[in-house]
């Protein structure tokens, strides 16, 4: 068995169900493309979208030593249809991968291990690991790793993953075999695209962010526009639509980590509950999870147009107390989940 074959063994055994290796210099389009998309300002607030674009955009820029790129899929596949959740709009939303802990920690830690067991195979080896914290555009080079290709709705789908997989990735100064990269497999289905609730689709492999619910309510600070927020329902940190709605997803792997498991306190929860968390309860409830990043206050804001989306006045009298609450943004949040049970014509 060569080195690659022991690599990639030894990765599956870690917990991964898939790795493919690309060159760094693999997607020489990804600039460009890059540029497009922050000259069009789909990137909205997420500022570090724009910075050190020389190196998300060119891997090579980012460490010119490396020579191989190693791609893993990591599945976190829910045991459950996450567009049934939609429903029951006195209960809040979250994203699958969000209901555990926090995909950064236990991917990091199994890439770590994997690229341990690479540098002891070969004296002077070096690497750097990755997972989507640093400028690296994983998507496309999973892509070009053969992972999968990215589909209508810019995520990555795979023949043997579906969509519902995280990817992280290590760079290394080691010379590798590389894989070829997939090819588009999304033919004529648009299921991705049409079941977006806010159109944030230009159109097929372009997102415009600052109308996809998950940038809407976990990077976008501040009063979210005001057409928006009846669309978002009750999905308070992050969406699944476009990934659920994938064909794709009948290969899907289950999730081989126990910490994707939901939560009993963060799967589906009350959204009058969640009203009453102030900063500490919010820290403790979410410690080592992803929804800590948030913060409390951009929380309850999601949390207030939740039930303003409720159609439940019983719920939505529950949001006068946070008309008084210190931060401005959750007064508006409160101000418009109020007034969604009173008469149009006086809801300006």
């Amino acid at each position: 068995m060569g080195l690659k074959e022991q690599l990639s063994k030894f990765a599956l055994e870690a917990g991964f169900a898939q790795m493919g290796i690309c060159s760094p210099d693999a997607i020489p389009d990804a600039s460009d493309r890059l540029a497009d998309f922050v000259d069009k300002g789909y990137h909205g607030q997420m500022s570090w979208m724009a910075d050190r674009m020389n190196w998300r955009g060119n891997p090579t820029a980012l460490w010119p030593d490396a020579k191989s790129v190693i791609m893993l899929a990591e599945p976190y596949t829910p045991d459950y249809n996450p567009l049934d959740l939609l429903d029951d709009r006195t209960r809040a939303v979250i994203s699958s991968y969000a209901q555990n802990r926090d995909y950064h920690d236990l991917v990091k830690k199994r890439l770590k291990r994997v690229g341990r067991w690479l540098i002891d195979q070969a004296e002077g080896t070096e690497i750097k690991v990755f997972v989507d914290t640093a400028p690296v555009m994983e998507k496309p080079l999973g892509a070009a790793a053969g992972l999968g290709w990215q589909g209508k709705h810019t995520n990555l789908v795979g023949r043997e993953l579906g969509n519902w997989f995280f990817i992280g990735a290590i760079f290394t100064t080691m010379d590798l075999p590389k894989d070829v990269a997939e090819i588009d497999h999304c033919g004529s289905c648009r299921a991705c695209l049409d079941i977006c609730p806010t159109d944030a689709f230009p159109e097929p492999y372009q997102l415009d962010a600052r109308r996809c619910i998950s940038y809407l309510t976990i990077e976008h600070k501040g009063p979210i526009e005001l057409d928006l927020r009846a669309l978002i329902g009750n999905r308070i940190y992050g969406c699944d639509d476009c990934l659920a709605a994938c064909p794709w997803n009948k290969f899907a792997q289950e999730a081989r980590d126990i910490g994707y498991a939901p939560r009993a306190e963060i799967a589906n929860p009350d959204l009058a509950e969640l009203l009453s968390l102030d900063d500490a309860m919010f820290r403790t409830r979410f410690s080592k999870n992803p929804i800590k990043r948030i913060g409390r206050n951009q929380f309850i804001r999601n949390v207030l147009y939740a039930i303003g989306n409720s159609g439940d006045a019983d719920l939505r009298a529950k949001a006068e107390p946070m008309l008084h609450d210190p931060d401005q943004t959750i007064q508006d949040a409160a101000r418009w989940a109020l007034a969604q049970g009173v008469p149009s014509e006086n809801t300006a």
